[in-house]
Parts: structure tokens; C-alpha cells; sequence
């Protein structure tokens, strides 16, 4: 199986790819889709399009998103909901069955701990 990650964001968006067969797991990519610069709508665009990009190419069987953290400042965390809409869109819009995981909850899983 599969698995790709996803870590939303605004500004950078973090993904990471494994394949798992029985216990064994084998790392295949990582790494980071910048929004870039311009304004909101666009920013969501290039963050959605990564995503969609990142499906095609690894073929992932599943796939987890990070469940946003409420942060102290509304703006930050209604942004990085936005970013979280687009990544869930892009991955339910290319055919993904999507897992929602706290990062406590995926920190436990793949190394046994979590704080």
C-alpha cells in the first residue's frame, strides 16, 4: 500500500510518501508545495494543483491529512483551514479515500510516541 501524508499550510504545504507491506515500511518522497506569493485565491489554486500533480505521479493507494490545530489567532487558523479545504478537495477530486489524523495521533502510529 501507498500512503501519502499531508501536512497543510498556507504558505507550504508538507507531503511525504510511503510504501507499507505488513509491518515494513519504505520511504518514497517527501517534501514541501510552496502557494507562493499573490493573493488568496491563487495561493489555494497552486496548493490544490500540487496535490492533484503529487497524486498522478505517486499513484498513493490512501492518503492522510493532518486535522488542523486551533490556533490562538483566528486569521492563522481560518487560513490554514483554507489550505486544508484545498488539500482535502485536490485529494477527494483525484479519487482518494482520505484518512483525518491529529498529529498526536499519526506521531503514535509511525514512532510510538507522540509529545
Amino acid at each position: 500500500m501507498r500512503i501519502l501524508g499531508i501536512d497543510p499550510g498556507l504558505r507550504a504545504t508538507g507531503f511525504g510518501l510511503i510504501d507499507t507491506r505488513g509491518d515494513a515500511m519504505r520511504y518514497v518522497a517527501s517534501g514541501v508545495i510552496r502557494s507562493g506569493e499573490g493573493h488568496l485565491p491563487e495561493r489555494i489554486g497552486r496548493l490544490h494543483q500540487g496535490i492533484v500533480e503529487l497524486v498522478r505521479e505517486y499513484r498513493p493507494t490512501v492518503a492522510v491529512c493532518e486535522i488542523v490545530f486551533v490556533n490562538v489567532n483566528p486569521k492563522s487558523t481560518l487560513m490554514l483551514g483554507q489550505a486544508r479545504g484545498a488539500a482535502l478537495g485536490a485529494l477527494v477530486t483525484s479519487g482518494m479515500k482520505v484518512h483525518e489524523y491529529t498529529a498526536l495521533q499519526i506521531k503514535q502510529a509511525v514512532v510510538g510516541y507522540g509529545r
